[in-house]
């Protein structure tokens, strides 16, 4: 039971998808179908390892298409103060990719020692808490452990509900079967998870360090190193398309019905592509079961125990492992009552054992499912990556390698974003967290991580949500609210940086529209332009920010160009012809000029709109400094207190953050 995924055309939350959540789980596996998409190539693996090619330097070209140039990973915003124009930096974030940058540890602090706003993190709690009731049939879990942070300052790490409720499931009514009250046991922060699909992330993690040491190439095909794999048409697929999920395979296979190993990997063999390698973009637990072979035989030894000695125990993560010691089970989240027929296997409570029957059948050791882990462990591993693949005195990938993790690999499958083993830019479950470089998985038992490097912030959200049944969980509503309040704890200052002063904050509400109108203006010059400093971050395409003006009844668009600091050369201004923008604008301030000429000799009005759709948002958007030029006049200035005080705000308002 592995795969969180997006369902073709529909949410299972209820609220619709564009790319939505994962499906509520049927009999089998439970990954299901992705949308289709395209071929990319990637960073090529030379015999010495991963080759130079310059990702920070520049554009990569992947697969005809052109990827931006990868933004600086972990507290960009953070080191030797504010920069000009950007986001308030974290008091302790560390450096992410710069050389002889500091690169933090874990320690527990307050959000103001990390750079975070507590309201917001406050609110994550109560929405989380929120999730404990039927939402809207059933909880959406029996519990959780929440775990946000910044730099090296962990400022939330809270349990919620229960870590075991339920003994058996009632289909007939519906209804979970709870425990007797002294035998339930409460979520602590210590409490160990089936992390389901996230366990695709350490298989990736360790293929990429054997792309470093140069056992492994990453345009390889995988029969070069299992020539039984070619088996079913499948002889050139390679080891990125694995890693990228355009091998062609389809979501899984019931390799559980197999009962020696053999015939699991017959049926493997024989599997045919469900469609041409590299032609469409299918989420499938069987290119990470191929992985897993491919490690297998080049080290010659097994998964968990590459696992354990090549990243858990150099970092120190000592609660995460294949296959847990009866000892632990107290300290383990229960997961389903697996029967049939919902069920792969008949099994009864699934609580101390892997949830996934393919996991199951192959010893609770498989390449797509069965790692367990704590939120802590998992800050530790966020903790490495936004460092750059170091964490404390030990590296277990070099930067370059984590740089390849987070850089779009898919960039012919607009929606489908995915580095080496990682998925990047996924609204429907980082919310407000996801960025162009914002990185991270979930898994079917109801987990998830997400790393943004612009603000050098990391969540864990884990949840037992297929206890007592998988039918009781859908969509990803909860990881969503906890990311958007992350995202809101991160401070965007005013553009002029002065204390106390606010700017214009369009607020952060789905299925909203908010408007911020100047007073009628009367422009009789042939240069009247309005000036701002503007700053935005929307779900791409889905929601916007507008600038639009009005001489009358009808709003039209206003065209304008905006500008973005940077070091160097002065950048070009970037034009707006349809008078607005949306997606990611890199969390700095842009100047803003729009040329009024076209409303000289009438009162216009001029207005931004945001407007959102009823499924994700970003971090909205921010205005501040407007100012109205005709010709020599200055006609309207925000800083003038009169003038501000005409300004009418529907669903904005001021913000020094």
């Amino acid at each position: 039971m592995t795969g969180d995924m997006r369902a073709n055309g529909r949410a299972e939350d209820g609220r619709g998808a564009r790319g939505g959540p994962e499906p509520a789980g049927g009999r089998g596996s439970t990954t299901g179908p992705r949308p289709a998409g395209g071929q990319a190539t990637g960073a090529r693996a030379a015999g010495r390892g991963i080759a130079r090619r310059r990702l920070g330097g520049g554009i990569l070209a992947l697969g005809g298409a052109l990827a931006l140039a990868p933004i600086p990973l972990a507290g960009a915003a953070g080191r030797g103060g504010r920069r000009a124009g950007t986001a308030d930096g974290a008091a302790d974030t560390g450096a992410g990719m710069e050389s002889g940058a500091h690169r933090p540890t874990l320690r527990r602090g307050s959000a103001a020692r990390a750079g975070l706003l507590q309201e917001p993190l406050d609110q994550l709690v109560r929405d989380a808490e929120a999730y404990l009731a039927d939402s809207p049939a059933h909880p959406w879990y029996a519990g959780a452990v929440l775990l946000a942070g910044r730099g090296g300052t962990v400022a939330l790490h809270r349990p919620i509900g229960k870590a075991v409720r339920y003994a058996a499931y009632d289909e007939k009514t519906d209804t979970g079967v709870e425990f007797p009250a002294d035998q339930q046991i409460a979520m602590a922060e210590d409490t160990v998870f089936d992390l389901a699909s996230i366990s695709k992330l350490f298989t990736s993690l360790l293929a990429v360090q054997q792309i470093e040491r140069g056992r492994l190439e990453l345009e390889a095909t995988v029969a070069s190193y299992l020539p039984e794999f070619a088996g079913g048409g499948k002889q050139d697929i390679t080891v990125r398309q694995l890693l990228t999920h355009t091998s062609g395979f389809r979501s899984w296979i019931p390799l559980y019905k197999e009962p020696t190993r053999e015939g699991k990997l017959r049926m493997l063999w024989e599997e045919v592509p469900a469609t041409a390698p590299g032609s469409a973009y299918l989420y499938s637990d069987l290119n990470l079961i191929s992985l897993q072979l491919i490690l297998e035989k080049i080290t010659g030894r097994p998964l968990d125990a590459l696992l354990r000695d090549e990243i858990t125990a150099p970092l120190g993560m000592h609660r995460t492992r294949y296959n847990p010691p009866a000892s632990w089970k107290p300290k383990i989240a229960a997961t389903e009552d697996a029967r049939l027929p919902w069920s792969g296997l008949d099994r009864g409570l699934v609580w101390g054992e892997v949830h996934d029957e393919n996991a199951y059948s192959l010893d609770g050791v498989a390449g797509h499912a069965g790692v367990f882990s704590c939120a802590w462990d998992l800050a530790i591993l966020a903790r490495t990556l936004l460092n750059g693949g170091v964490y404390g005195r030990s590296r277990v990938l070099s930067e370059e390698s984590v740089d390849l993790l987070f850089t779009d690999f898919n960039t012919a499958f607009p929606g489908d974003e995915h580095g080496l083993g990682f998925e990047l830019y996924q609204h429907w479950y980082m919310g407000a967290m996801a960025t162009p470089r914002s990185a991270g998985h979930t898994g079917f038992t109801g987990t998830s991580l997400v790393l943004d490097p612009s603000t050098d912030t990391f969540l864990i959200v884990l949840g037992n949500s297929v206890h007592p049944v998988r039918s009781w969980r859908s969509g990803s509503a909860p990881r969503v609210a906890a990311a958007n309040q992350l995202a809101r704890a991160v401070p965007v200052r005013p553009e002029r940086g002065r204390t106390g002063r606010t700017a214009w904050f369009s607020g952060m509400a789905s299925a909203s529209t908010a408007t911020l109108t100047l007073p009628a203006l009367r422009l009789d010059s042939a240069r009247a332009r309005l000036e701002c400093a503007l700053w935005w971050d929307t779900e791409r395409a889905a929601d916007g920010l507008f600038l639009e003006a009005s001489a009358g009844r009808d709003w039209e668009p206003v065209p304008f160009t905006t500008l973005a600091p940077g070091p160097g050369h002065r950048p070009d201004p970037q034009p707006h012809p349809a008078g607005s923008v949306t997606g990611w604008s890199g969390r700095v301030w842009h100047r803003l000029e729009a040329d009024l000429t076209a409303w000289r000799g009438r009162d216009v009005r001029l207005r931004w709109r945001y407007a959102t759709d009823r499924l994700y948002v970003g971090r909205g958007a921010y205005v501040d400094g407007l100012r109205v030029r005709d010709g020599h006049r200055t006609v309207f200035d925000a800083e003038r207190p009169r003038d501000a005080g005409r300004i009418e705000a529907t669903g904005w308002v001021p913000s020094a953050d």
